[in-house]
């Protein structure tokens, strides 16, 4: 990988990683057409999904601070029910990530046809939470927060998106848009950098000189750097998206994106 294809797809993966469109199926498509190798890849996505989260600490950092000082308060505040509904948020993704993972590895390296699929299905769901009209709940509740903690885990399959499938989720069960893209973005701190330890631990076991075959230091900070104020930007972006309810035109794109992910590899 050169410098250039590290900046395109560092861009490409602190975009996609808030916006509704998938970053695992979009690196998928970028890897696809670049060529890269299972290791070199692995390497790559752990340096631009660590580069993600921070960007998500960055934008977010008031609500961060204000979760940790009610947290400490030591009493059953505001803050601490939104800590509770983060950590059940997080069960599902996590039985998948322990007991799924092989499962869910095999299915990435499947080729582009699935990830085509999973973004009909992210566009599916998207149109459905536009066009649908439930009734507004005042917060997210516990039960609220364990369904789209569901949509989280399912959305580890390549194409299916992780902040489209909770915003959706949580716009169909009623909750309010103001609250609900910052809870999907910081119900993915922890899980995302779980899934960064456990490719690390990979990425050590097949050897760090073999994961950095064909990836230089070099492109791999400036995908780095790239994904951080990629993410930054997107982040901000999403929230005001979310809030003007315009998630339908990323319907439209995902679809025309997934219908070109089952073409390509047809086209050789």
């Amino acid at each position: 990988m050169d410098w250039l294809q590290a900046l395109i797809l560092g861009i490409v993966q602190g975009l996609t990683e808030y916006l509704p469109v998938s970053s695992s199926g979009h690196l998928a498509i970028g890897a696809h057409l670049f060529g890269m190798s299972g290791a070199e890849n692995l390497t790559f996505t752990i340096a631009v999904h660590v580069a993600t989260v921070l960007s998500t600490i960055v934008i977010l950092w008031k609500e961060i601070v204000w979760i940790f000082a009610d947290l400490f308060k030591w009493k059953w505040n505001e803050g601490t029910k939104y800590a509770v509904n983060i950590l059940i948020s997080m069960i599902p993704v996590a039985i998948v990530g322990f007991f799924f993972k092989d499962t869910v590895e095999e299915i990435f390296g499947s080729g582009l046809l699935i990830v085509g699929i999973c973004l009909l299905v992210t566009a599916a769901l998207l149109a459905f939470s536009y066009w649908a009209r439930p009734r507004q709940r005042e917060n997210i509740s516990p039960l609220h927060a364990f369904i789209i903690g569901i949509a989280q885990a399912l959305a580890v399959l390549p194409g299916l998106s992780r902040s489209g499938s909770t915003i959706a989720t949580g716009l169909l069960l009623g909750n309010k848009k103001e609250r609900l893209a910052q809870f999907s973005f910081l119900m993915v701190i922890p899980p995302i950098l779980g899934e960064a330890l456990l490719d690390t631990k990979d990425m050590v076991e097949v050897g760090v000189s073999q994961a950095m075959a064909g990836l230089s230091p070099i492109a791999l900070a400036i995908g780095f750097i790239a994904a951080f104020v990629s993410g930054c930007l997107a982040c901000k972006w999403m929230i005001n998206i979310v809030k003007k309810g315009k998630l339908i035109w990323f319907a439209l794109y995902c679809t025309i994106v997934g219908i070109a992910a089952i073409i390509i590899p047809l086209l050789g």
